[in-house]
């Protein structure tokens, strides 16, 4: 199994491993640690180096190798187009898909002082923040999870703003201050979500890994990404999607903004489980004529593939 080597991204493995185990005792089940093109450059923000796929892409290339068998991934760090040769084998159940705010003093969003400095190298975190509340210094933040949660108090910071799913994993939602709702803030596509990528040829691995697959939460991510990859997003745009299960039926919110928040386009649909893709497609195709020119000047444009 390969993994990055940071905390966060071993543990998310880990528990992947051990519902592997229990249902294959005999599997003898080795970890391998990968450093990816991300992890080597931690001060420079995402769009500056590269956006999509800096986390997976040595990943990628150990599975396609046979270097590795399979390999866990942050379902918002995946691409939505995969290398030839390889698929998804599951999504697992989804932790809370949720942004969420830590703040030095306490205070949620709202409560704030005028000019508070906000610590995060997400555009889409950026520019929904700026959004919500124009007077906000936004600065960047880059480092695995524990480096920024220490710099919220070593740099200055009023507050930061990471993924829950990431402070539940490594067992310290206590941090939390502010669970931001989607109406503030829209996750990324597949945040919260884990996802098992395998080779396509090996049918009796990706028969055994389909037992870890949740419906609900794939139908889901499956829908967001199918949104993200109808406009041609990656992370030079700020585009946020969810998904949510609704007894039959799928609900989908979508976003797309400038960079600076000035401008933001959101939209939501509600449709069939067994057509979740569509979905998310049909929400592309609605929200692109009003967002165009925010996609277009980013040198992005419709059904274009991610860099």
């Amino acid at each position: 199994m390969g993994s990055r080597g940071s905390p966060l991204a071993l543990r998310q493995s880990e528990q992947v491993a051990e519902m592997l185990q229990r249902g294959h005792p005999d599997w003898q089940i080795s970890l391998i640690r990968i450093r990816t093109r991300g992890d080597y450059f931690r001060d420079a923000s995402f769009s500056q180096i590269g956006g999509k796929g800096l986390f997976v892409k040595e990943i990628e290339e150990a599975l396609l190798s046979g270097r590795i068998d399979l390999a866990v991934h942050s379902m918002k760090d995946l691409p939505t187009n995969l290398p030839a040769g390889l698929c998804l084998g599951a999504i697992t159940l989804r932790e809370d898909p949720r942004d969420c705010l830590l703040s030095r003093e306490g205070q949620d969003l709202e409560g704030l002082p005028p000019g508070a400095m906000i610590g995060t190298s997400s555009t889409r975190r950026q520019a929904q923040l700026r959004h919500f509340r124009h007077d906000l210094q936004v600065k960047p933040l880059r480092g695995n999870l524990e480096t920024r949660v220490r710099k919220l108090t070593s740099e200055g910071f009023d507050a930061i703003m990471l993924a829950a799913a990431g402070l539940h994993r490594l067992g310290v939602p206590d941090l939390i201050t502010q669970y931001l709702p989607p109406e503030i803030c829209l996750p990324a596509a597949g945040q919260g979500a884990l996802g098992v990528e395998v080779r396509e040829k090996d049918e009796g691995l990706r028969e055994a890994i389909r037992a870890l697959n949740d419906e609900d939460a794939a139908c889901a991510v499956l829908a967001e990404r199918a949104f993200l990859r109808g406009l041609g997003g990656g992370c030079q745009v700020p585009i946020g999607a969810l998904g949510q299960v609704e007894g039959p039926c799928l609900h989908l919110w979508g976003m797309i903004s400038t960079p600076d928040g000035t401008r933001l386009v959101r939209g939501d649909l509600t449709g069939p489980l067994e057509e979740v893709e569509a979905l998310g497609n049909e929400l592309a195709d609605r929200l692109w004529p009003q967002a165009k020119d925010i996609l277009q000047g980013e040198s992005f444009g419709k059904g274009k593939e991610e860099g």
